[in-house]
């Protein structure tokens, strides 16, 4: 698959990935969006605010065609890891709102340009890139912040899956994955020995 059918599947597969991002949201308190999840302190909202960033640097200045909007957590000086957890002066619909703004930049980029277009990412080892290189790399970004989104999500509520709407997770009762759980345990304890 090349040119235009291999940006079409590629650019599809990132729409799905962003809008499980954006789902994963739904119906949680402002404390459960944000807050630190695992020691490195990964929370969903801050997945959302870190993946609009790195859309709109992608497929924004990578390509000469920055993103209009300051994000002033790009900046230098700015605090380490800001990008990764909301402030309390940062709201829900703020984040989330400027997150598909940066979509219509980034699906602008994407349909205007050729897969081969240039770019450039003066950070990585091999600075020149093209829009090809750029797909492939935030759709993988954006899938494991997914996979991130997932598990948070599960911990938080127990909802699972790419949509609210459907499943892609085995739809069995809480016995039967408790029972299923019980046994993955018992393997791995014996392993252990």
């Amino acid at each position: 698959m090349t040119g235009d059918n291999a940006k079409g599947t590629l650019h599809g597969y990132l729409r799905e990935a962003r809008e499980a991002i954006v789902w994963k949201l739904d119906g949680l308190s402002e404390y459960d969006v944000r807050r630190p999840l695992t020691p490195t302190c990964t929370n969903l909202l801050g997945l959302v605010k870190h993946l609009s960033i790195v859309e709109a640097w992608y497929f924004g200045k990578t390509f000469d065609r920055p993103f209009a909007e300051d994000l002033p957590w790009w900046d230098e000086g700015a605090e380490d890891q800001i990008d990764l957890w909301v402030t309390d002066a940062e709201t829900r619909a703020e984040i989330v709102d400027r997150y598909r703004r940066v979509w219509l930049h980034a699906d602008a980029t994407i349909n205007d340009l050729p897969t081969d277009a240039p770019g450039h990412v003066p950070w990585w080892p091999r600075p020149e890139v093209t829009l090809h290189t750029m797909l492939v790399h935030v759709l993988a970004e954006t899938n494991r912040h997914a996979g991130h989104a997932d598990i948070l999500r599960e911990q938080l509520d127990g909802a699972v899956g790419m949509r609210s709407d459907t499943s892609n997770v085995a739809e069995h009762d809480a016995a039967w994955w408790n029972a299923l759980r019980d046994r993955i345990e018992v393997a791995a304890q014996t392993a252990r020995s």
